[in-house]
Formats: C-alpha cells, structure tokens, sequence
C-alpha cells in the first residue's frame, strides 16, 4: 500500500513538471490484469485546434513473463462514434530482460497509442482498455496476466518539430 502510494506521489510529480502534458491518470493493477478487467479513462474534451499524442503506461514487474503485450482500446467520443484499435508493444528482449525505464524488479513504460490527435467533439472522451494476451499456439485467452502493476493514460500537446 506504501509502495503504491510513494509511486503515485512520484509520477505526480514527475508529470508536473511537464508543461505539454494535457492529461495524465494511473489504475493500480495490483500485479493481476484479468481478462475480464477493462481499465477506463475519462477526460473533457482539451483544445480541438490542438493536436495531441497519446500514451499508455505500462508499469511491470519481474513476474511479467512475455517479451510483448497485447492490448484491445477503444476511444468513445462524446457523440458515440467509437474508435477501435488491437495493439501490440514489445515489452522485453529476446533473453526475457524487460524493456523500459526503472531498476532491475520493476520497469515502465511508456507506450505510443495515438500520434497528432484532435478532439473535435466538445464534451466526455472515454478510452477503454483491456489486455488480449494468449500462450503460444493457445487460442483461449489467459484469465489472468501476472506482473502488470499498473496502466496509465498520457495526453501530451504534440510538440512542433515532432516528426515521427
């Protein structure tokens, strides 16, 4: 509990000081992301003459046993119109060492969703996420994903030179 809290104090802060940074919300997962589990962001429509790009944060930890994640979003505009997408990150090397930031039993990171985004709906934007992992040659999806810590939404104003 100590450790959750003392985390969210530190991406406050780190967040804080990021002055594009538009929207920012974490759910702790508490390690087990079940497939039944869909995580939810919402958020007022920013600025719609801005574009924005869009992250997930995905924190980790040692338990996580799979060099990628497959996740399933969906983006609800105020109107209705809903946005479907089947995501996949790479989260480790091929000898199993998890990528991202952070020290040896823990790693985060921060995942490209959606690149020069606008929002010209005024009102609720709602995004939706659930993870779509399977063993190997495995057609059921896995009940539960261990490792996964917690899952974060990011809207940052795009930066101008931004060329990616």
């Amino acid at each position: 509990m100590i450790r959750t809290l003392l985390f969210y104090c530190l991406i406050f802060i780190l967040l804080s000081c990021n002055d594009d940074q538009e929207y920012a919300e974490f759910q702790d997962l508490n390690g087990v992301w079940k497939k039944t589990d869909t995580v939810k962001f919402r958020f007022l429509q920013p600025v719609d003459s801005v574009k924005y790009d869009l992250f997930f944060n995905i924190r980790v930890d040692r338990s996580y046993g799979f060099n990628n994640l497959y996740l399933i979003s969906k983006i609800k505009f105020p109107h209705g119109k809903i946005v479907q997408d089947t995501l996949e990150y790479r989260m480790a090397k091929p000898n199993g060492e998890l990528l991202g930031k952070g020290g040896t039993g823990v790693k985060e990171s921060k995942l490209w969703y959606k690149q020069g985004v606008t929002f010209p709906e005024e009102g609720r934007y709602k995004v939706f996420l659930r993870q779509a992992m399977r063993k190997r040659g495995e057609v059921k999806a896995l009940d539960s994903l261990e490792g996964v810590m917690d899952v974060g939404l990011i809207i940052e104003k795009q930066k101008k030179d931004d060329n990616r």
